[in-house]
């Protein structure tokens, strides 16, 4: 994420890149609403849906109320770990207030779609099984104290990944893909497996929908890759053939492992290994060159195909892959920037290839640093509102299906409700006479 110099005037051009940017990032969470609803089993689909959208409201709120200043504020104690609450409400943010080049006001809403995404994604690890409105008190809370502290560590200038570390992440590689990934591993091992897991075939129920869910995403992150160089620029064209290119090579590696090992490339695998390597290239699309690319994507692509099976060697259901392709794949894009970083795009730090030997070391700290705070910060989260209002449905739900039980879908059927619904009111048939 680059930040330009804040003296400057306003840019109409980059203003009109960022505008579409933010709308792309935000047409990303209904995609993976789609993606993660067909991947789930019928009964469960629309709850999946449910989880993504509600997080776009739950976040919006907090983010907006808080999460910005503590994120993006001026940094309390010079420590780099947290901002502080001087745009509490967007207090002192007016339209004619600028970061960059670009208002601020469009800076912080880019900003939070980037947030909403992160807390649905963390929804697919724990698909079939969780209480819906334990996951809207988990989302609010999850977003102040786990995505908030880590998007300053990392994007905010004044943040010690940043600025005292020197770790790259250009994207969302730490902030997003790795932090959405050990969160979701933290709250999978703390609700259990879903009933049958192991034992049951768990296909999803409808893959053309997932299909178009994986379209929605790869379109949408083009605006979260090449909308990070916050201009209409050069960086900006690089970013988005790089992420072009990552996101074909995933796709091809996954497949390529799906044919020799199994004797079919499927329409999922294509599905899981283009948003592999797309994950992977977040953090590195603004720090590699094309050939750099293509290879983190082929890594991802052929690595993650295998690491979606691990959940079922080590006991943990990952129901959607959350950990197996966002986590996986986010080390991987994070930690081969210290392999492929050139000086071309960076503007000075170079990986391992290019005659660099300090940035590898930076980028392990990093993604250790964020993955152990999220782990543990999001299973002490879990565990207060598992004991406070219980964050598992009911075996009784989980075996009915979360779509009936939790969200009464049967409202549609007219009739089936009983006062108070909309079908209460419907007109009864009148009966004909028996002849």
């Amino acid at each position: 994420m680059l930040l330009a110099d804040t003296t400057a005037g306003l840019d109409t051009g980059d203003t009109a890149w960022l505008l579409a940017s933010t709308a792309l990032v935000l047409l990303m969470t209904p995609g993976l609403a789609l993606f993660y609803g067909g991947m789930v089993r019928t009964k469960s689909a629309l709850n999946m849906i449910m989880m993504s959208f509600v997080s776009i409201a739950v976040v919006t709120v907090v983010w907006l109320l808080a999460g910005y200043s503590l994120a993006f504020g001026p940094d309390l104690g010079g420590l780099g770990l947290i901002g502080g609450l001087d745009h509490l409400g967007m207090a002192g943010i007016t339209p004619a207030s600028l970061t960059g080049k670009v208002p601020t006001l469009l800076f912080a809403t880019f900003q939070l779609t980037f947030a909403i995404i992160t807390a649905a994604l963390i929804s697919g690890a724990v698909a079939d099984r969780a209480r819906f409105g334990a996951w809207v008190a988990f989302t609010a809370v999850w977003t102040l104290l786990v995505y908030v502290p880590v998007a300053h560590w990392v994007f905010s200038p004044d943040g010690w990944i940043l600025s005292k570390l020197g770790a790259l992440d250009f994207a969302g590689g730490l902030v997003v893909e790795i932090n959405c990934g050990a969160s979701g591993l933290a709250l999978a091992l703390l609700l259990g497996p879903r009933l049958g897991f192991r034992k049951e075939a768990m296909r999803p129920h409808n893959l053309p929908l997932v299909l178009l869910g994986a379209g929605l995403l790869w379109f949408g992150w083009f605006g979260f890759n090449a909308g990070s160089a916050l201009g209409a620029n050069g960086t900006a064209a690089a970013v988005l053939l790089n992420t072009q290119a990552a996101g074909c090579t995933g796709l091809l590696g996954w497949l390529l492992v799906e044919k020799k090992r199994d004797g079919h490339a499927t329409t999922l695998g294509a599905a899981s290994g283009a948003v592999a390597g797309l994950v992977a290239i977040t953090p590195s699309c603004g720090s590699v060159d094309l050939l750099g690319a293509l290879a983190i994507g082929l890594a991802a692509g052929v690595v993650c195909c295998y690491a979606v099976s691990w959940k079922f060697r080590f006991g943990y259901d990952d129901s959607l892959d959350v950990v197996g392709v966002h986590l996986v794949a986010g080390v991987i894009g994070t930690v081969l920037i210290g392999v492929f970083a050139s000086a071309v795009m960076t503007g000075g730090a170079t990986g391992l290839l290019h005659g660099g030997f300090g940035q590898l070391g930076k980028q392990l700290v990093a993604v250790v640093a964020v993955g152990a705070y999220a782990f543990a910060a999001t299973y002490g989260i879990g565990k207060v509102i598992d004991r406070v209002m219980g964050f598992r449905a009911s075996a009784e739900d989980e075996q009915t299906g979360l779509d009936l039980a939790v969200h009464a879908e049967t409202a549609y059927d007219h009739g089936v409700l009983g006062h108070g619904s909309a079908a209460s009111h419907a007109p009864t048939a009148v009966k004909a006479p028996v002849a």
